[in-house]
């Protein structure tokens, strides 16, 4: 059952919020040890929410609307109670003295928090092999990295462990795993949803956004996390759509939703791109050719600057936010006991940010950062979506090593949603050897809802 139909049996009693919990602990017991998406399951903090559920329901009192739904959640967000570690040993005993706003909202609207989710280590890395905690395994292609940085969160899912992750999209951390993982993973619009109680790698880049196997539970996190928090500088004063009443359609206006949107495929994507995965992703092309969709070939001629650009934003933020971590307030010194990428980006920030380095290097980043914002949006001017792979290699091996350019080559098509602050989404497009390939849809900013659409009708 979808999650839509989920939620439904558990307000009718035709599935109590207990044993949707308890499938899951089981399959957690049975199968964490291997695969490391979680890094601490809380018992019984969730099972007492699941029966003050059930007993809510059984009495006739209302519910929030994820009244019973099981959530796990990236080691960087902020849940009361919970070891917040970022997958770093300088955290490892870092207990949180207080909610996010985004789990605030989960907990209001009755989502159970089952625990913890591995990721790489403060999120530097596309393949969650940084974690202090060990490698996370790839439920749908074993063997294989999860992707990164918020690989728990994709294997969670992946492996049927919960109904829906957070994660949080620097340069494509929610968007990279789910396309290894083959799951639906949403960054919003920068500023939608709260980054209050985010462990931060990078301000100016940074969301929280979810993971889920369905569009119906995209549809339903995105309904509790996205709104303004006053507390929250980046946070957007505005309207937004209710993305369940998007998707909650018979399956005729699901097939509507593809008629008269204009879709550009931009030609430098496909190039960079190995082959076997833009044959999976043509196919994605022609099914909205068919629903009715009009694609347009494109071009965007700044994607060789993507990369050093969003790098070099990224050294910056990073270092300027891991100040804070000086064995004073919050466990270890970072310098003293982070691993190798992490101190890697801590170095090359504090190099970039000297005065003497900081025109030459950081300015001109933002600098580029607003040529390909301007770009990108001159492009989704008249269009509706960007069309195209996730990620444009298969994921590596575990243990496999790759040198740091190889690594980040990952990124190259997700970090440009970052730099311009556009919604992107992916979803399973197909498989490659048994390997899920990925399918992103890029809109414009505030346009979370036409991706939500479309994800809706391409899965219909």
């Amino acid at each position: 059952m979808n999650t839509f139909e989920k939620l439904q049996a558990i307000k009718n009693q035709d599935l109590k919020a207990t044993d949707n919990l308890e499938s899951f602990l089981k399959k957690i017991e049975n199968n964490n040890s291997s695969i490391n998406a979680f890094l601490t399951i809380n018992k019984d903090s969730a099972r007492n929410k699941a029966k003050e559920i059930d007993d809510k329901i059984a009495k006739g009192a209302n519910v929030g609307s994820l009244a019973g739904l099981v959530f796990g959640i990236k080691a960087n967000i902020n849940v009361e109670d919970e070891i917040i570690s970022a997958a770093s040993k300088t955290l490892e005993d870092y207990q949180s003295s207080y909610d996010a706003t985004v789990i605030k909202r989960i907990k209001e609207q009755d989502g159970i928090i089952i625990g913890m989710c591995n990721m790489d280590e403060f999120a530097a890395g596309s393949s969650t092999e940084s974690s202090y905690f060990g490698a996370t395994d790839n439920p749908a292609a074993p063997g294989h990295i999860p992707g990164g940085s918020s690989g728990g969160s994709a294997a969670a899912i992946a492996a049927e462990m919960c109904d829906i992750t957070l994660g949080s999209d620097t340069g494509g951390s929610i968007r990279n795993p789910a396309s290894h993982c083959g799951v639906f993973g949403f960054k919003p619009t920068y500023g939608a949803v709260s980054r209050q109680g985010l462990l931060d790698l990078s301000m100016s880049l940074d969301q929280i956004g979810p993971l889920a196997d369905d569009v119906s539970g995209m549809a339903v996190a995105l309904d509790t996390i996205v709104g303004y928090d006053k507390t929250e500088c980046t946070s957007l004063n505005q309207e937004f759509p209710v993305f369940t009443e998007v998707i909650n359609q018979n399956s005729e206006k699901l097939q509507d939703y593809m008629k008269d949107m204009k879709v550009l495929c931009i030609n430098q994507f496909s190039d960079v791109t190995d082959d076997h995965i833009n044959n999976i992703i043509d196919d994605s092309v022609a099914k909205i050719k068919n629903m009715g969709a009009e694609v347009v070939d494109s071009s965007f001629n700044y994607i060789d600057l993507c990369l050093p650009t969003y790098y070099l934003i990224n050294y910056v933020e990073f270092f300027s936010a891991t100040r804070k971590y000086d064995g004073r307030k919050y466990g270890y010194k970072i310098e003293d006991v982070c691993g190798e990428e992490v101190l890697r980006r801590i170095e090359m920030g504090s190099y970039i940010s000297q005065q003497e380095f900081s025109g030459k290097y950081y300015k001109k980043a933002l600098q580029a950062r607003s040529l390909i914002r301007n770009e990108i949006n001159k492009l989704l001017s008249d269009a509706d979506l960007i069309l195209g792979p996730t990620v444009p290699k298969l994921p590596h091996k575990i243990g496999e090593k790759l040198e740091p350019m190889e690594m980040y080559a990952y990124d190259v098509l997700t970090v440009i949603a970052n730099l311009a602050g556009i919604p992107a989404g992916s979803m399973k497009a197909g498989e490659y050897n048994g390997i899920p390939v990925g399918l992103q849809l890029q809109a414009k900013p505030n346009g979370d809802v036409k991706i939500i659409k479309a994800m809706a009708a391409l899965n219909h």
